[in-house]
């Protein structure tokens, strides 16, 4: 079931700019972060406050045809405002992934699920175990399942 309502584009002009980019190409262009070559998925969720749709690039951490999410804000000590987004709306979430967005459930997950996720989500994008570092706080970690 597609996330329906009205979109409402990241304050961020360079996610607008991305989610655009990779959106209008089918996921051929603007599909890495910025110059680092690592690549990324988009996902869409609804705005926990606002209802709005809301799209947001993050690493592409793959494992078994599942996604982590990894709500590392680049180590902030609070989390992500989509990290809320995920939490009250897990059933109404799509993630793109290439040409075409499909419909994904998220569960936060813990523990030694964590763990191996984490695992995985360091060895795609090795600033994340910086990010740890830099906060109290134990970085969430989502993994999103085709429905």
């Amino acid at each position: 079931m597609p996330v329906d309502g009205d979109y409402e584009p990241s304050p961020a002009q360079w996610v607008r700019d991305q989610v655009a980019e990779y959106e209008s190409s089918g996921g051929i262009r603007a599909n890495t972060l910025r110059d680092t070559g690592m690549p990324i998925v988009i996902f869409t969720t609804r705005g926990q406050r606002s209802g709005k749709v809301r799209k947001t690039p993050v690493m592409r951490v793959e494992h078994e045809g599942e996604y982590a999410l990894v709500a590392s804000k680049g180590g902030a000590p609070d989390n992500p405002v989509w990290y809320y987004n995920l939490v009250a709306y897990p059933d109404e979430v799509m993630l793109q992934d290439g040409p075409e967005p499909f419909d994904v459930t998220v569960r936060q997950i813990s523990g030694e699920e964590r763990a191996r996720w984490w695992e995985r989500a360091v060895q795609a994008f090795p600033p994340y175990a910086e990010y740890q570092v830099k906060t109290t706080r134990e970085i969430p970690v989502f993994v999103a399942s085709r429905k």
